[in-house]
């Protein structure tokens, strides 16, 4: 017998959290950077006509203007005025007043007054048709340059400076010698085929063979043009190891017969592990010889492409300052790097036009509601960073004070408790985001490190470990260097109990060689 099936109602009362599109974008917003913000609100500048951006606050600025900062003041409680009564829409845009008191009308006549005279003046001086040109010419003919710069604004010199240029990548520079060398077209080509196969580090990985069956010709001509870019600047490049690499950066400087070279070509694997003891039993040389050529090797460029490839330099905006003022220190928001947005005031009359059409309203509408909602995102982003910033300074005074070796342990939870919002909060707050300092500039996220033991009872801050192991390292006998477990002795000394690896995982999280290889000849 079949299930019988039935189609029925149940009402039932039940909590859920839904993410309404508006919390979305504030969480979007609260975990970008200064320049992540600055693309979303340029996005959306291009897609909302009702948002435009205030380039320069103005004494006159309107109410409307204040209430639609994205930066105002942070005060614990205060919500922003995003849309005053006089912007809401059906009220029309509050337009400047005249001010009729009449002080206006002396300045207004004043400036008649002077530009009248001064065309009298100019009527009065001028002489041109007495003029001797050719006197003239003979003495302020050739200043004419100088007289125009000297004309020229600060403002106009700053942006000419401020000029940006981009760097010439390794191919280009390769690519500008072989045209200036007497290399004939048929070479030019095999050689612009090595330079274009050149990897960032300026090393040749492809195959001499292969790009001889590419260019359809002997691997013998291949390796003759090859041979001759290898000569092109930076030293080094094209080579296909790093021996190559060393060797012809040595034969540059007229070293290819010294101890240096013959290391380089035979030893290369025993000096990466420093055994200078046997490199100079194999070589028949003293210790101190194979040192001095040990130290010849270092200041050679094992990546000659390194000047030329790789990224942009990226720029840190900090997002709080922290000065101190007194005895105490004071947060201070960066409002000059964060986007100051207003309501456009054009549109706000369209909304309160009778004749407009119920299409075109319904849209303004949308877009005022999503113009409000970016605006208050950015101001809550603001907010919160502040009330972490000044969180993080009560906890971390003694490093606002004292320095790195003084840093507590501090995890998301102390500033969420403190603060009275989630971890994940926090956690979004700090992400990307930096804070200028007497110490320096960190991220807020270094803030937040976990504890190692301590004898005496108080937990460390690892990023303090870290200094001390890096303040040792630096101490140290480079002929005697110090191994992990004697560094670890030497912190159990200074009352923190730290393991053999645990020194080796912050010794390389530092990027410190161990001991054997940071070993040098006296």
């Amino acid at each position: 017998m079949a299930p019988e099936l039935k189609l029925g109602q149940d009402l039932r009362l039940r909590q859920q959290l839904v993410m309404t599109p508006q919390l979305q974008q504030a969480i979007k917003i609260l975990q970008l950077s200064l320049p992540e913000l600055e693309a979303v609100v340029q996005t959306e500048l291009e897609s909302n006509p009702l948002l435009e951006m205030v380039e320069e606050r103005s004494p006159t600025a309107t109410a409307a203007d204040d209430a639609m900062a994205a930066a105002p003041d942070p005060t614990p409680g205060a919500e922003p005025d995003l849309l005053p009564p006089e912007a809401e829409p059906g009220a029309a845009a509050a337009e400047p007043e005249w001010n009729g008191n009449g002080d206006e009308q002396p300045a207004v006549e004043g400036l008649i007054s002077e530009a009248r005279d001064a065309t009298l003046e100019i009527k009065e001086d001028s002489r041109l048709d007495k003029l001797d040109w050719r006197e003239y010419l003979e003495n302020y003919s050739n200043n004419w340059q100088d007289n125009r710069e000297s004309e020229q604004n600060d403002e106009r010199r700053q942006t000419l400076e401020n000029t940006l240029t981009r760097r010439t990548s390794l191919e280009e520079h390769l690519a500008w010698q072989l045209r200036m060398s007497s290399l004939e077209h048929n070479d030019q080509i095999i050689g612009t085929t090595i330079i274009y196969n050149l990897n960032d580090d300026g090393y040749l990985e492809t195959p001499v063979e292969e790009l001889a069956h590419q260019l359809e010709t002997d691997p013998a001509t291949v390796e003759r043009v090859l041979k001759r870019v290898q000569q092109f600047d930076p030293p080094g490049v094209a080579a296909r190891d790093l021996r190559e690499c060393l060797y012809q950066q040595l034969s540059n400087i007229g070293m290819e017969e010294s101890l240096a070279a013959r290391i380089v070509l035979n030893h290369l694997d025993l000096l990466e592990k420093h055994r200078y003891a046997e490199i100079a039993r194999l070589r028949g040389a003293p210790l101190e010889m194979v040192g001095q050529a040990a130290k010849v090797i270092s200041l050679l460029e094992p990546k000659p492409g390194r000047d030329f490839g790789g990224q942009e330099p990226a720029y840190i905006m900090p997002d709080v300052f922290i000065h101190k003022m007194g005895e105490d220190y004071v947060v201070l928001l960066n409002e000059g790097a964060v986007p100051r947005l207003r309501l456009a005031g054009y549109y706000q009359r369209v909304l309160s036009d009778s004749g407009v059409g119920n299409d075109t309203k319904e849209y303004l509408q949308e877009r005022l509601r999503s113009a409000r909602w970016l605006v208050k995102s950015i101001y809550q982003r603001q907010q919160t960073i502040f009330k972490v910033a000044t969180s993080i300074v009560k906890f971390q005074r003694a490093f606002f004070d004292h320095g790195i070796t003084h840093l507590r342990p501090l995890v998301l939870k102390d500033v969420a408790e403190d603060i009275g919002m989630h971890e994940s909060t926090i956690s979004r707050a700090t992400a990307n985001k930096y804070a200028h300092t007497q110490q320096g500039i960190f991220e807020m996220k270094f803030f937040f490190t976990s504890g190692v033991k301590a004898t005496s009872g108080e937990d460390v801050s690892a990023e303090t470990v870290k200094e001390k192991i890096r303040s040792m390292v630096a101490l140290e006998q480079h002929h005697d260097p110090l191994s992990d477990q004697a560094i670890a002795e030497v912190l159990r000394r200074d009352q923190i109990d730290i393991a053999r690896r645990t020194v080796a995982k912050y010794r390389q999280a530092l990027g410190i060689l161990p001991s054997a290889r940071r070993k040098k000849v006296k």
